[in-house]
């Protein structure tokens, strides 16, 4: 469970060393009761804070999306900074503000192929008048959403003066207790206004008092509209999308293309990255992941399952099939395995908010790229490596190909990514650092750290002896903690300008802060 590899850390710049950080348990929700079964359907697939940290949105298996909103940041006046002085800062508190439908199940029924309506990817689009903006996307399928507050409006006053008795039409005194209140037209109204009798009628000169009805708008409600549906793009199954910093496009990304949108255009997309072969048989790897540079709109990255990351500029040519850096790490001589280019794709890859480094997940490590330096990553971080003796079970069960998320703190100081036992681990990044912190996604999230007592030495028999499947029981880790493969922690995200973490455990959302 080593944390860093010392020589590629040093290649990082020298800085005074920030002590590790203590992390504390914030919020839960959705959290499961002993013994309750999770459904499908309810399982989180994507996370994502918004740029300012205001909002945080989840996705899930059954195509919903659900959003959050931070309700500490009110409480900013000068009175509030002069008592933070004397107490302790408040940890981020966000409550729930609203869900939508994003997707539904569909049937492509030219190549009789189900689309689940699974959310793999939100990303927060940029503000207008009040209103929100998220892009979503299942395996086919990418939608614009406008969430905003709309004020609901309601009839308050209507009709009739009931002070003045008129013509032969009696008019009921004022009353609270009928539910029928009648219209001049001979219809009625299912409401508490003036109310009239069933022989009303109009008399001769009309009503000198009558009155247009008075609309106002004292309430308001959320509302979620598709605005845009951007769809047929892609063959095969979207992986990513990342918004552009111009805010006016973004890219989507299959296994073999990347496709470039205009937010106001759905019909039409650019290819700008083609990485099929003529021939299918020359596959040889295909694109894992992709990502916009937070800060130039011309420059996007994209990882592969060969574990290379390659760095493209948008202005060399309108298809970029040549790219401008290239990352990737050399293995050593001899330590070839059936596993080793398997274990070596990338799953998730995010750009530091800086745009200077790149922070890449394969399924044993994180590294930390320079974009400035191709010849090697600046810092390694073993997540797991206690399961290197267990590749065999772990391909069996298919874990191997779990696909993890990585994040890194909005001050590029320390990176984050999920394990298995629905734990996630914490990294300091500069030159020294021991920081290497192990939290498990519960109410208790330092109990891993907790060493166990030492064993007595197993014997030699004991270490050989082989267990096929073996996955299936709980293991243990080198703290001497259980872990089970079934629970697994693939999607977190930091907080763009705080110390919290939000993460996802089967259909819980847990938040962490330091």
């Amino acid at each position: 469970m080593s944390g860093k590899s010392g020589e590629d850390a040093g290649q990082l710049a020298p800085g005074p060393r920030p002590p590790p950080l203590e992390w504390k348990f914030s919020q839960v929700f959705g959290e499961r009761t002993a013994g309750e079964e999770v459904q499908e359907v309810d399982i989180i697939s994507a996370i994502e804070f918004d740029k300012s940290g205001g909002h945080l949105a989840t996705g899930d298996r059954g195509g919903r999306v659900v959003l959050f909103e931070r309700t500490d940041i009110r409480d900013q006046s000068g009175q509030r900074s002069l008592e933070r002085l004397d107490y302790p800062v408040r940890h981020p508190e966000f409550r729930y503000k609203t869900e939508f439908q994003s997707h539904e199940p569909e049937f492509d029924y030219l190549k009789s192929l189900e689309i689940e309506e699974k959310i793999n990817k939100i990303r927060w689009c940029q503000t207008a008048n009040g209103a929100l903006f998220i892009l979503s996307t299942n395996d086919k399928t990418i939608k614009l959403w406008k969430v905003q507050e709309k004020k609901v409006k309601r009839i308050s006053e209507m009709n009739l003066n009931v002070s003045q008795g008129l013509g032969n039409g009696s008019i009921a005194s004022s009353s609270t207790a009928s539910s029928k209140a009648f219209l001049p037209n001979g219809t009625y109204s299912e409401s508490r206004y003036n109310y009239l009798t069933k022989d009303f009628s109009f008399p001769p000169g009309g009503f000198p008092s009558l009155r247009l009805p008075v609309v106002i708008e004292n309430e308001t409600s959320l509302a979620a509209r598709c605005r845009r549906i951007y769809a047929h793009a892609h063959d095969y199954h979207i992986n990513s999308i990342s918004n552009n910093s111009d805010g006016e496009t973004f890219i989507s990304a299959d296994d073999l293309r990347i496709n470039l949108w205009n937010l106001e255009i759905s019909n039409q997309s650019f290819n700008i990255v083609d990485v099929k072969p003529a021939n299918m048989e020359d596959l040889t790897e295909v694109i894992t992941c992709a990502e916009f540079h937070p800060s130039h709109c011309h420059t996007l990255a994209y990882s592969s399952s060969k574990g290379s990351i390659r760095l493209i500029d948008l202005r060399q040519s309108a298809l970029c099939d040549n790219h401008s850096q290239l990352f990737e790490e050399h293995e050593a001589p001899g330590s070839r395995s059936f596993f080793t280019e398997i274990i070596a794709s990338i799953s998730d890859i995010k750009f530091g908010r800086d745009g200077k480094h790149i922070l890449s997940r394969d399924y044993m490590t994180l590294k930390l790229w320079d974009i400035n330096m191709n010849s090697g990553p600046v810092a390694t971080f073993q997540v797991h490596e206690y399961l290197r003796p267990k590749l065999c079970d772990l391909y069996e069960n298919d874990s191997i190909f779990d696909k993890f998320e990585c994040c890194l703190s909005g001050d590029g100081l320390r990176v984050a990514t999920g394990s298995y036992s629905n734990v996630f681990r914490v990294f300091g990044v500069l030159p020294g650092s021991t920081e290497n912190t192990t939290l498990e996604a519960s109410r208790t999230p330092m109990r891993r750290n907790i060493q166990s007592p030492a064993r007595p030495a197993r014997s030699l028999s004991n270490l050989t002896r082989v267990v096929r499947r073996g996955s299936e029981s709980p293991g243990v880790d080198a703290n001497g903690n259980s872990y089970d493969f079934t629970s697994k922690l693939l999607h977190l995200a930091w907080h763009p300008t705080e110390n919290s973490i939000a993460c996802a455990a089967a259909n819980s959302l847990y938040m962490y802060y330091a």
